[in-house]
């Protein structure tokens, strides 16, 4: 006979821990509002709350950050609705002060989406400030919070967000086949009454309202995918045993000191986003030195060690200027041709792999010709790392 396989003869995971499941995320999301646990990358709770909330004779503000922002924008057409972009220099962050004067040229709008963390660029948006904005505007509020949940503070109800959606594969160090989404009443309100909002379809988040949450969560619309609903059980887990600040607060020190060691490295490393305030901590993106080859240097720093988290973003230029709220130009969001970026996310999210990447990066620009303090960027990323550590309260490890 076979012996059983811990990660494949699994028991069936029933309704009940599903359930409790749903409750430990929502405490996570700081909501009171439904959880919906949706069995896929979180692209799928992104695109069904957009096809769900936004359609024909809608109009919708979409925030362009990064490049998920120009994805949201693509659905939003797709599905009919009027959209109006804002976007700004991917280097930066948007302000609820320029929400707040596109609101007012378009007061027609009744869907605002918004990326709070963009992994891809390394910037992170004000979302309570913007979420009082759009409060206030009376749109419904879509927040993609995949890269900032556990990384940096999330508040859902607080902030007035009506859907907001996070998947596990970033700071939650766990797999990226399971997503949630949290959804306020109001949101409930405009799926129902969107006649092309998904119904009896993957994407359908009104399918699991009606056949799992108003049917009293006793039978689960789907079979559970057992492995990626433990190991996010696992993730929820762990981030309580730590305590949620001392995991914010490990990634706050790994973006301050990755920030500071590129700094103090020298030899022309930048960071992209250039006001440490609008970075995000779950990457940080860096400009190489000019006539340096992104994926040639990545290449070399991972030579010493492949398990770093280094990724070059070469040839990845491209436009984003589109209109902007007044119906200007909001100013384009092109990304860096020759661009790293170092993520300092979940299990990575600790003093030695920043030191790690930045001295193999040292190493690296120092063989391509580069004239750069090793020694230096690495005792300015303990400094950093330690100062944040010093700020916040409880946390613990490395």
């Amino acid at each position: 006979m076979t012996p059983a396989h811990p990660l494949l003869d699994l028991p069936p995971l029933t309704a009940a821990r599903f359930a409790s499941i749903e409750r430990r995320v929502a405490a996570l999301l700081a909501t009171g509002n439904d959880v919906v646990i949706t069995q896929g990358e979180a692209l799928l709770p992104l695109e069904g709350c957009i096809r769900g909330g936004a359609g024909p004779g809608s109009t919708a503000l979409n925030v362009v950050t990064g490049p998920y922002g120009q994805t949201f924008g693509n659905w939003l057409r797709d599905c009919g609705a009027t959209v109006v972009d804002l976007a700004v220099p991917f280097h930066t962050a948007v302000t609820a002060a320029q929400v707040e004067e596109a609101l007012a040229a378009h007061p027609e709008i009744d869907f605002v989406s918004l990326v709070h963390a963009e992994a891809a660029t390394g910037n992170t948006n004000p979302v309570a400030a913007i979420g009082e904005v759009v409060r206030a505007h009376g749109a419904l509020f879509m927040l993609d919070a995949v890269a900032s949940v556990a990384a940096e503070p999330l508040l859902t109800d607080a902030w007035g967000v009506d859907l907001c959606v996070i998947g596990a594969q970033k700071a939650m160090g766990g797999p990226a086949g399971v997503s949630a989404v949290a959804v306020s009443p109001r949101a409930w309100e405009r799926f129902a009454a969107n006649p092309r909002a998904p119904r009896r379809s993957y994407l359908s988040l009104l399918d699991w309202k009606e056949r799992w949450i108003d049917a009293g969560r006793r039978a689960l619309p789907h079979a559970p995918a057992q492995l990626e609903m433990l190991a996010l059980e696992a993730c929820v887990e762990r981030i309580e045993t730590a305590g949620l600040a001392a995991v914010t607060g490990r990634h706050a020190a790994a973006a301050a000191a990755t920030r500071a060691g590129a700094l103090a490295l020298g030899g022309g490393l930048a960071p992209f986003v250039r006001e440490a305030a609008e970075a995000a901590p779950v990457a940080t993106t860096l400009r190489t030195p000019a006539g340096v080859d992104a994926t040639e240097l990545v290449a070399k720093a991972l030579a010493t060690d492949p398990s770093l988290p280094l990724i070059a973003v070469k040839g990845a230029a491209r436009s984003a200027s589109v209109e902007g709220g007044g119906g200007r130009r909001a100013g384009g969001g092109a990304l860096a041709a020759e661009m790293i970026r170092v993520n300092h996310y979940g299990a990575d999210a600790t003093g030695d792999v920043v030191r790690s990447c930045l001295d193999a990066l040292g190493a690296a620009l120092a063989g391509a010709g580069v004239a750069v303090d090793r020694p230096g960027g690495v005792r300015a990323a303990d400094a950093a790392w330690a100062a944040v550590r010093a700020d916040a309260s409880g946390l613990t490890g490395n």
